[in-house]
């Protein structure tokens, strides 16, 4: 009995990464649509966090499109605001927006602008010039804090924001009034606008760093959709302490001939490419659904 037990929760646990996977990649088919009609985007740093916006959204996040201000909804900041096209498909896939809305992307008197904008259902702050987010995230989550409210705060940030000065007066913050229903993520792909981090300007050890500011730091391979979810499922919410998850990614990721060039930070796909890039997800594509079928 025990047995059968363990395989049927192991064999749920297969499908539920299989569906997050699915969506995932569906979700990067649609956000190469849309950015190749619009002709403008950070299509490399898009595609590194998306993965991680669709295991919060499908999974590890309370959310309600039909109650998209309710009070006890967890709450998410995309700090790295200049990735929103992959926000935007996401909240899609959620039911947060409709596609004709996304379809606007790049149109003349469109809600959808180049960062994060509360015009937007499901979207909690303006965001954009980086290093704010976290600081945004700590407010939201001391005020869930204050008003006894069970929701958490995820806040999205990338490796080259690290630079912010304001990054580590928020740090301190979250450890001093002990939030631990604060979940800070670094998209940490490795690369920013000018180069390579460690070069523009370095931001190693991270985890020493931000463990010596008092939080509670994990590493996922946020190229890996299982990873990903064995480390926010982990997070202990009652230890007193901050949370950052480092989400180790490949800038392009999902695009063969995108994957770690830092051209693409913010290139656009010519016709050729575009195509390409839309065989290779959708052939992915194909292959989920046979294995979630079987």
């Amino acid at each position: 009995m025990l047995s059968f037990a363990f395989d049927f929760r192991y064999r749920n646990n297969i499908m539920k990464v299989k569906e997050i996977e699915l969506q995932s990649e569906r979700n990067r088919k649609r956000l190469m649509e849309i950015v190749f009609k619009a002709k403008a985007a950070h299509i490399g740093g898009d595609l590194s966090c998306l993965n991680v916006l669709t295991v919060l959204y499908f999974d590890i996040m309370n959310l309600n499109p039909s109650d998209p201000k309710d009070p006890a909804r967890d709450r998410f900041i995309m700090s790295k605001g200049h990735c929103v096209e992959a926000l935007y498909v996401t909240l899609e896939s959620k039911g947060f927006i409709s596609p004709d809305v996304t379809n606007t992307l790049g149109k003349f008197g469109s809600i959808l602008s180049g960062h994060p904008t509360i015009k937007v259902s499901g979207i909690e702050a303006n965001t954009g010039a980086l290093g704010h987010g976290l600081s945004i995230g700590v407010g939201i989550a001391l005020a869930g804090k204050m008003n006894k409210l069970p929701y958490k705060t995820f806040v999205l940030m990338g490796d080259g924001e690290q630079g912010e000065g304001s990054v580590y007066e928020a740090a301190m913050a979250a450890n001093q009034y002990r939030l631990d229903n604060l979940v800070a993520i670094i998209d940490r792909n490795g690369l920013q606008i000018s180069g390579p981090t460690e070069e523009i300007m370095a931001i190693e050890d991270i985890c020493q760093r931000w463990s010596a500011m008092g939080w509670d730091v994990k590493d996922a391979n946020g190229d890996n959709v299982e990873d990903l979810l064995g480390a926010f499922n982990s997070i202990d919410y009652a230890n007193h302490c901050p949370h950052l998850l480092i989400s180790h990614t490949t800038k392009g990721k999902g695009v063969s001939y995108m994957e770690g060039v830092p051209s693409w930070h913010h290139g656009i796909p010519d016709t050729e490419q575009y195509e390409q890039a839309i065989l290779e997800i959708s052939e992915r594509i194909v292959n989920l659904e046979k294995q979630i079928r079987i």
